[in-house]
């Protein structure tokens, strides 16, 4: 995955935003199932007319199935001339071509370095719940999960400070081979809106499959008074799965941004976002 364009290519970034409920994630998939990767590679190969050519997307962060998106970002290489002929009408013709379901909101040649995935510094998620006793309101309900137990917010935000930092997050994640777990907790807190919605801001550097979902339960478990404040802490130190920790449902959780450095500190992030993580002190054997 190269950071910048090949010769004769733009790099082109897409700021996007997408409802996940009828997707089956972002990525492709083998099976016919509709996924946002997809459904906008379908569409810029129809507008741009490439017929059998496809100009695959890489991204900042793969949502799963029924998560949303509303500060996305991704990125395309396109031919030089490809890019000249529609730059000026292919947010139009894109628009006109997607579902209403996901939105292009702007395409822009990148800066020299820029990768949509590993440039970034940065990723910002928000899960939102309601603890309301006759449920979630209908107009929300594909964005809200209902927590049938009164939450305590307070004692959730004491027990998420207890996560932040740097540090092996294996006991929320779900391992995939060869990947590091290894990340860093910059924001976790809590907050009850006027509408009594429960909004949980979750920004890191990286989050490996299931983090935040998983967070969100253990929150949850303490929120409601199942478990003390020092347990999510506890099984963050133990590093491994604890059945108690249930992954919560996609369909409260959206992407909200995503930071990138300055323009010239793009080549080294990059660098940096590629180099397996250890902890400190960490040793070989």
């Amino acid at each position: 995955m190269s950071d910048e364009a090949e010769p004769g290519f733009v790099r082109v970034r897409m700021d996007l935003s997408y409802d996940g409920s009828g997707f089956s994630g972002w990525a492709k998939q083998a099976g016919g199932r509709r996924t946002v990767q997809g459904d906008i590679e379908d569409a810029l190969r129809t507008v741009t007319r490439s017929r059998d050519t496809t100009y695959e997307l890489t991204v900042a962060g793969r949502t799963d199935a029924g998560v949303h998106a509303r500060g996305q970002v991704a990125h395309v290489d396109l031919p030089e001339e490809l890019w000249a002929e529609h730059r000026e009408k292919l947010l139009k013709r894109l628009a006109g071509r997607l579902a209403k379901d996901v939105r292009i909101w702007s395409l822009e040649e990148a800066p020299a370095g820029f990768n949509a995935r590993f440039s970034a510094i940065w990723r910002r998620y928000a899960y939102r719940v309601s603890d309301d006793p006759g449920g979630v309101d209908p107009l929300l309900r594909s964005h809200v999960l209902w927590h049938d137990w009164p939450l305590d917010v307070d004692a959730m935000n004491e027990a998420a400070r207890r996560l932040l930092g740097e540090h092996d997050f294996a006991a929320y994640c779900k391992r995939r081979e060869g990947a590091t777990t290894i990340r860093t907790l910059q924001e976790l807190s809590l907050v009850r809106g006027e509408d009594g919605v429960v909004t949980a801001t979750v920004r890191a550097d990286a989050f490996c499959h299931n983090m935040v979902r998983s967070l969100i339960g253990a929150l949850l478990f303490v929120g409601d008074g199942h478990r003390g404040a020092e347990w999510p802490g506890k099984v963050l130190a133990a590093g491994v799965r604890d059945s108690a920790v249930h992954v919560v449902r996609p369909h409260g959780l959206t992407l909200e941004e995503v930071g990138y450095p300055a323009d010239e500190l793009l080549g080294a992030r990059n660098k940096e976002a590629r180099n397996k993580r250890t902890l400190p002190g960490a040793g070989c054997c």
